[in-house]
């Protein structure tokens, strides 16, 4: 993958993260499907680690495709936190987000 192709699916994936709406989730995989790439969910999760702007585009939000929390760059503590704030409830348990279907963002519309 060369740095013009990378940097342009950065983009594609940050502008799709920041569509999801305060209060839902997508998954690493919806997003890879979303970018036409439906293998690359470890790749989506990579570029969201780089993500130069959290705020603008709320990576917390992305979680992996079983409801777990998954990783966050500034700790799973601190993405638990954020999630919570925006009315996620979280199994604190086992790390998954309770109803999780309701509240997961279809990407592709």
């Amino acid at each position: 993958m060369n740095d013009e192709y990378y940097e342009r699916l950065e983009e594609l994936v940050y502008r799709l993260v920041s569509s999801i709406p305060e209060g839902k989730i997508s998954t690493y995989k919806d997003i890879a499907v979303a970018v036409g790439m439906p293998k690359a969910s470890r790749l989506i999760g990579k570029i969201l680690n780089r993500n130069p702007n959290p705020i603008v585009v709320p990576c917390h939000r992305v979680v992996r495709s079983n409801g777990s929390i998954g990783g966050y760059r500034f700790g799973t503590k601190m993405k638990v936190e954020l999630l919570k704030r925006e009315g996620i409830v979280i199994d604190e348990s086992n790390m998954k987000i309770v109803d999780f279907n309701k509240v997961r963002f279809n990407l592709i519309r």
